[in-house]
């Protein structure tokens, strides 16, 4: 029964419905439509896989540090985390989609379930202490739920994939066969990703995807736009 309510609520923190509002953007994906870079659905499944390679490096390897700070009631190590990420991102955008969907993801969690620290990180936000950032709002929430690790990670790989085919679904003349069939090919690379990331302390992060950090940071600026900067 207990592994049950995991798996309800697995799928619950990783459902698109979920209101962090991550429908609101699409990690790059529109400058790179607007562009050519991503025209059809082979480009566009190399650049989720780059995408998703680059969370599995970066957030994920945040998350799943809070998660073990948590457990290890280490709130100066989740602080210096949050602060972390907001280092690494590379351009506005990024740095913008992490902390307003950290912050309504904190928000929901306090509400959902009873966790002193999730409730004094909530504190700090909104004191400006700290800043909120998703991948440690993620860490937080699955600790505090009692869900695994490897959960955490699926549910951060698989946002990711999400937030992109559904993006395409709306910048891209392709189907929801096409997006389906991407996502469930890309989730067999999910397993080796994670026995990476596992190992990877914080000084291990690598963010190294320029194309990918070019598209988000031209969407800045863009002029036409059906996605939030």
């Amino acid at each position: 029964m207990e592994r049950i309510l995991n798996l309800v609520r697995l799928l619950q923190f990783s459902d698109s419905a979920f209101p962090t509002g991550a429908f609101s953007f699409s990690n790059g994906l529109e400058s790179a439509t607007e562009h050519g870079m991503v025209c059809d659905s082979e480009t566009l499944r190399e650049y989720v896989r780059t995408m998703t390679t680059q969370t599995a490096h970066t957030d994920a390897v945040i998350a799943i540090n809070t998660y073990r700070n948590h457990k290890q009631s280490d709130y100066e190590g989740i602080c210096r985390a949050d602060k972390m990420v907001v280092c690494y991102k590379l351009n506005e955008e990024s740095r913008a989609m992490s902390i307003r969907m950290g912050r309504k993801m904190a928000e929901l969690a306090c509400r959902l379930c009873s966790d002193m620290m999730l409730k004094r990180w909530l504190t700090d936000i909104t004191g400006g202490q700290t800043c909120g950032t998703l991948p440690v709002a993620q860490g937080l929430t699955f600790a505090a739920c009692d869900l695994s690790e490897s959960a955490l990670f699926c549910s951060q790989l698989y946002g990711t994939a999400n937030i992109i085919l559904g993006a395409a679904l709306r910048c891209m003349r392709i189907s929801h066969y096409d997006t389906q069939q991407i996502l469930f090919s890309l989730n067999t690379h999910f397993e080796t990703l994670y026995q990476e990331a596992r190992e990877m302390k914080l000084e291990n992060i690598n963010t190294f995807s320029p194309e990918a950090d070019i598209f988000t940071a031209l969407h800045e600026k863009g002029k036409k736009r059906l996605f939030m900067n």
